[in-house]
């Protein structure tokens, strides 16, 4: 029996859609009072609510189980949440972590390509590039990468796991959240458009290449996950085409996003969460890093989605 965590969300619920396309019994975990998507019902899903920090919930939810996909994570890039951020993403991969190695179960953990290092030579980072604690790391990439340690921690134990590394994930079903706010800012209108840059792949690929490492059978490997490496001027042009708006055409000098990151710590402060801009996004969007897909091309003999057709299908599916 195959368990994925983080069903509800948008990778999961993708994991659970073509695990069910194959006709496989899923156990669907989500948190108490999350809603069920109705296209994620039927005789071979089986839902249950699990507190992945509580080890009593994920002892008796693990009953049966063979396999785990854990999708679920916490995201956030706000610095006033940053510690607790760390502490939820990194203990609840222990909780998993520690379950799989114990009861023999295969685990494939998702991380991010924010625990790979820089590449050193300025080429596109691969696995092998060494992460490295900086001013510059967000909390979530904290997280991210001292989850993936939890993960190596318990491999070296002799978990049975492999590990994959996606860029920024995009698809119809993403809403205004995550990669799905992008879409949004640039069809309510942006002047400006940030001078870094990011990977992008399509939600899909990110699923296929999930079930197919899992059923591999290869273990203590990671793969990045990495359709093409964009511009964000290039990204919000292709978007505004898309959606038959005019694009931001001024790139921001970064005194701008400091800027605006600050009016935006002082907003949280008086609780107002909505304003997405924070000082980790600034640093971030200023960024242009590189990520090589060529592991896992070569691994599975796959070849990714286009960005720009998966940009006209968001587009296209946005509600006027």
């Amino acid at each position: 029996m195959i368990l994925v965590t983080g069903a509800t969300g948008f990778l999961g619920s993708e994991v659970v859609r073509q695990l069910k396309e194959q006709g496989r019994p899923v156990i669907a975990l989500k948190r108490t009072g999350s809603v069920v998507p109705q296209a994620l019902s039927g005789p071979d899903i089986t839902w249950r609510d699990a507190d992945l920090l509580n080890y009593f919930d994920l002892e008796e939810a693990l009953e049966g189980v063979t396999a785990v996909f854990h999708c679920a994570a916490r995201i956030s890039f706000d610095p006033g949440e940053k510690r607790e951020l760390i502490r939820v993403n990194r203990e609840s991969t222990a909780n998993i972590a520690n379950l799989c190695m114990e009861r023999n179960i295969r685990l494939l953990h998702v991380s991010s390509v924010s625990a790979v290092g820089e590449a050193k030579n300025g080429g596109p980072a691969t696995e092998k590039d060494m992460w490295m604690f900086s001013h510059r790391q967000t909390g979530y990439a904290i997280s991210k990468y001292e989850s993936e340690m939890e993960v190596w921690r318990a491999i070296a134990e002799g978990l049975d796991a492999v590990i994959v590394n996606p860029s920024i994930i995009l698809g119809t079903h993403a809403g205004l959240s995550g990669s799905g706010r992008l879409f949004e800012q640039v069809r309510k209108g942006l002047r400006f458009y940030p001078r870094g840059g990011c990977g992008l792949t399509d939600v899909r690929d990110v699923a296929s290449v999930m079930v197919r490492l899992m059923d591999s059978g290869i273990s203590g490997e990671r793969y990045i996950v990495n359709a093409e490496n964009w511009t964000y001027r290039d990204l919000f042009a292709e978007i505004a085409a898309g959606l038959h708006v005019r694009p931001p055409a001024v790139p921001a000098p970064e005194w701008l996003l400091r800027a605006a990151a600050a009016a935006g710590n002082l907003l949280r402060l008086t609780g107002n969460r909505r304003f997405g801009l924070t000082s980790e996004t600034a640093r971030s969007a200023s960024r242009t890093p590189l990520y090589s897909n060529e592991k896992i091309r070569k691994t599975l003999e796959m070849e990714f989605r286009p960005v720009k057709q998966t940009i006209r299908e968001i587009c296209q599916n946005i509600p006027t």
